[in-house]
């Protein structure tokens, strides 16, 4: 029996997909954002399956009343986001870097300020250096990796993966786990909102400015999305959205 070509068979995918997750097809006048169902605050609340606020769901908005669209927000397991965002079942995917997408070619600029820091419990000595955590139990997320580590630990970096940072926290609260893996904006929103044991300063794991994946079968292009990020950061949007979660 002749099996169909490869890329029938993933579009086919792509549209089981939509139908699952009841989204319809891109209308031209709507911007469809991609947002990863595991995602928390402060990038997303969701409840019973609707993204209900935080950073995605206010840079979706702002990008698209930029681009003259308006806002659809399509929530996905990371495992089926790649997949949807190839094949046109969305416009954008936000707040991502290439090297977690390796296979995608449309990227915007670099725009979105984040730094990782390594959290620890006051009941140990705070590291000076990731070299001093060869053996010990990190908190990390699922499907995420950390070649930072991965290279000052080699084989002694211990991985304790949980599905959410909160999670981490948890752990580092009830003395499972000293240390965890977080960006500073959740650690900021956490100590903002009063969600936060008793840490030692944090130290910089690493620090860099995340991106937008756009689809190749979007009806915006690129030089269009850079354009509409050109004027979030320019007239002082994206940091007020950031000073509302610091």
């Amino acid at each position: 029996m002749k099996l169909f070509p490869e890329k029938w068979r993933t579009a086919a995918f792509c549209l089981l997909c939509l139908a699952l997750c009841g989204a319809a097809p891109a209308h031209a006048d709507e911007l469809v954002v991609l947002v990863d169902t595991g995602t928390e605050m402060p990038m997303a609340r969701i409840n019973g399956g609707v993204l209900q606020g935080g950073l995605h769901k206010e840079l979706g908005a702002a990008l698209a009343a930029r681009l003259g669209r308006a806002p659809r927000f399509l929530l996905l397991p990371r495992k089926r986001i790649e997949p949807m965002l190839e094949n046109g079942g969305a416009d954008l995917l936000c707040l991502y870097q290439p090297a977690w997408l390796p296979e995608h070619k449309g990227w915007s600029q670099a725009f979105f300020p984040f730094e990782d820091v390594l959290i620890a419990d006051p009941s140990v000595r705070r590291p000076a250096a990731l070299a001093e955590l060869a053996g010990h139990p990190v908190g990390t997320l699922f499907g995420y990796r950390y070649p930072e580590l991965e290279r000052a630990l080699g084989d002694a970096f211990v991985r304790d993966d949980a599905p959410s940072s909160e999670n981490n926290v948890r752990k580092i609260a009830a003395g499972r786990v000293h240390y965890a893996l977080m960006t500073r904006l959740e650690l900021d929103y956490r100590r903002k909102t009063g969600a936060l044991p008793d840490l030692h300063p944090p130290l910089l794991v690493k620090r860099y400015r995340a991106q937008c994946a756009l689809s190749a079968h979007s009806r915006i292009s690129l030089a269009e999305l850079n354009h509409a990020i050109d004027g979030l950061v320019g007239d002082g949007t994206l940091e007020a959205m950031l000073r509302r979660y610091r």
